[in-house]
């Protein structure tokens, strides 16, 4: 039993799928198809563009896709396909489509909106003292996390990633008065994350009601096979609950950890992280759970598992 892994927003880096897109096909073809979509030269940005160009959300949100669905695609024509699958944050619409539960077209359709509609909603929460974003605490448990930042308004938690490690969303205010506070309950280290705003955080409230629309417009089918979601951390049992979960996404934080462990009770034989980089197999390994999350991003990463 297989289970893939697909990244989201912040595993992006510039050059990233180039040679996946030069061994595949249709993993050109993806690309195209993305960059008709959008309008942009995906090929071109992926491949040519700054890592400021890339971190830009409305740019972001496609490029992670494509190389998620790269990675799956050559997978795929190496004979490894998954039984099960998840996705953190913008990768859960990769799991989605990988399950079954919406189409290609309209993952590029909802994804480039997605990205659209968030930039525009962390834009507007600019001000001069700074940009809303998120910070990763490593080296504190959840409930230290929440004891720390309780008095503080405008920082909320947005993924509890690994046992000890919390990232947080704010305005850029209130995330200096946090890393006081969590530093102060002996936080290990706080990294600021390469995104453009506060996401999955009450803050992205105008980001949900733009967003509902274009989710209520979209097809969502059953899940044909096990996918776990971020807002419960448990496997997804209808595409009705699909299009709600979409759009709670947004203001609610990831349970990343309750899909690790609800994954590993229907006991995977192989877990992959199929997209660029490796941030979910360092935190799959926090769980000590005795199974490896293995990197499969990239042409010689897949080439080692078929060897």
């Amino acid at each position: 039993m297989t289970c893939y892994l697909f990244p989201g927003q912040g595993a992006q880096y510039p050059g990233m799928g180039r040679n996946l897109y030069e061994h595949s096909t249709e993993v050109r073809l993806l690309f195209e198809e993305a960059s008709n979509n959008s309008g942009k030269d995906f090929a071109k940005l992926l491949f040519e563009g700054s890592e400021e160009e890339l971190k830009s959300t409305d740019n972001t949100q496609i490029a992670v896709t494509l190389v998620n669905l790269a990675s799956s695609q050559v997978l795929s024509e190496r004979g490894i396909v998954p039984d099960i699958c998840a996705g953190f944050s913008l990768g859960e619409y990769s799991a989605l489509y990988q399950s079954g539960v919406i189409t290609r077209g309209d993952l590029f359709s909802l994804v480039q909106l997605r990205g659209e509609i968030m930039e525009r909603a962390s834009r507007a929460l600019d001000s001069s003292e700074g940009s809303a974003g998120m910070m990763a605490v490593i080296g504190l448990e959840l409930d230290s996390v929440e004891a720390a930042i309780a008095d503080i308004e405008s920082v909320y938690v947005a993924n509890h990633s690994s046992p000890i490690q919390v990232v947080l969303a704010g305005t850029d205010k209130a995330m200096s008065v946090a890393e006081i506070k969590l530093n102060e309950a002996g936080a290990i280290k706080i990294v600021h994350l390469k995104v453009s705003g506060p996401f999955h955080s009450p803050l992205m409230a105008a980001a949900r009601e733009e967003f509902s629309e274009h989710i209520a417009n979209t097809r969502f089918s059953d899940p044909t096979i096990s996918v776990f979601v971020n807002v419960t951390g448990k496997s997804l049992r209808s595409g009705e609950d699909a299009k709600k979960y979409c759009l709670e996404q947004l203001i609610s934080p990831v349970q990343w950890v309750a899909s690790e462990r609800g994954i590993m009770e229907l006991f995977p034989e192989r877990v992959l992280e199929t997209g660029p980089g490796t941030v979910l197999s360092g935190l799959w390994k926090s769980l000590r759970n005795g199974l490896k999350c293995v990197a499969a991003g990239t042409l010689e990463s897949i080439n080692k598992l078929t060897d």
